[in-house]
């Protein structure tokens, strides 16, 4: 039996490829990289099966690689997302975005009263329970899930 295999996006020459992403989580990834007013060729796909994820979602843009700031954002709404660099349709570089152990002028604090929130600085937390989805305020050490944060 010769099954026949076809790529359903097309292959990237130079660029970041954002893979294994959540589907419910691909339109907040593309959001938080502001892609809708990035002027290159960029390829969304939703809803591919996933053995890991059962549906994901995947991310392919021509010609971009990311800081880390903006890698340590996603890190924050989804982690786990797979990140490959592409130079010459080759991956030169794959790795797992994994959220960092401190997150500066990423995540809202949401203690009203949180210094953050009153003076122009900020905001800074501390990953205290990566299992858990916990963080820290660095200030106010007012502790919030992350399924429940606003982003800066």
């Amino acid at each position: 039996m010769n099954e026949k295999k076809e790529l359903q996006v097309a292959a990237l020459e130079n660029g970041t490829v954002l893979d294994h992403i959540p589907s419910d989580k691909l339109f907040t990834v593309v959001s938080l990289l502001d892609l809708q007013h990035l002027d290159a060729n960029i390829t969304i796909g939703n809803n591919f099966e996933s053995k890991k994820l059962g549906k994901k979602g995947i991310i392919k843009i021509a010609d971009k690689f990311f800081t880390p700031e903006e890698i340590n954002r996603l890190s924050v709404v989804a982690p786990n997302i797979v990140l490959n660099i592409i130079r010459n349709y080759e991956v030169v570089e794959k790795k797992k975005i994994v959220m960092p152990t401190e997150l500066k002028g990423i995540v809202k604090c949401n203690n009203p009263k949180c210094i953050t929130n009153n003076e122009p600085m900020d905001t800074w937390f501390d990953l205290i329970d990566k299992e858990k989805g916990l963080i820290k305020c660095h200030y106010c050490e007012k502790e919030q899930q992350i399924d429940n944060i606003k982003l800066v």
